[in-house]
């Protein structure tokens, strides 16, 4: 199973591979002229800001996610747990208001929702999920079972 998804295959669906549930379509639409003004609405709607970029790390006591959201506030984002233990954090960046005696000479900054999904493994506590956001980065934290030690008994040896 490749843990990178292809970009030349449609959606991928298995259930088990973290990053098959992605939405991203990176050439959607392409190829555009260098002009703006050319690009259409809808591929501008859907831009790189799609390939939110995530984190995923776990430690002892849970499975930890960062994702880089800049110039986001904390209710521009959604942060919900699936039945079959998927994680998934979503949201939108609007496009910035244009005037019509505006001149655009560069547009770099994304723009447009994205959707990211994790499949969690079965030692997750799906509800203990707690979420926070400082400085742009989210944080969602997703407390993990406790390993329970094999209890093991003294046997007396008689003789």
């Amino acid at each position: 199973m490749s843990l990178i998804p292809s970009i030349f295959s449609g959606r991928r669906s298995n259930i088990f591979d973290p990053f098959s549930l992605d939405i991203c379509d990176p050439f959607e639409g392409f190829p555009f002229g260098t002009n703006p003004s050319s690009v259409p609405s809808s591929a501008l709607e859907t831009s790189a800001f799609v390939n939110a970029r995530i984190d995923w790390k776990e430690t002892p006591e849970a499975h930890v996610f960062k994702a880089d959201l800049p110039g986001l506030k904390k209710e521009e984002v959604k942060v919900e747990v699936e039945e079959g233990r998927v994680l998934q954090i979503s949201g939108e960046r609007s496009r910035e208001h244009e005037e019509k005696n505006d001149k655009w000479h560069r547009m770099e900054r994304s723009s447009g929702k994205f959707l990211r999904r994790f499949r969690l493994p079965e030692n997750a506590k799906m509800d203990q999920v707690k979420a926070s956001m400082e400085n742009g980065v989210l944080t969602v934290t997703v407390a993990k079972e406790e390993v329970k030690k094999p209890e093991v008994k003294a046997i007396e040896i008689s003789g």
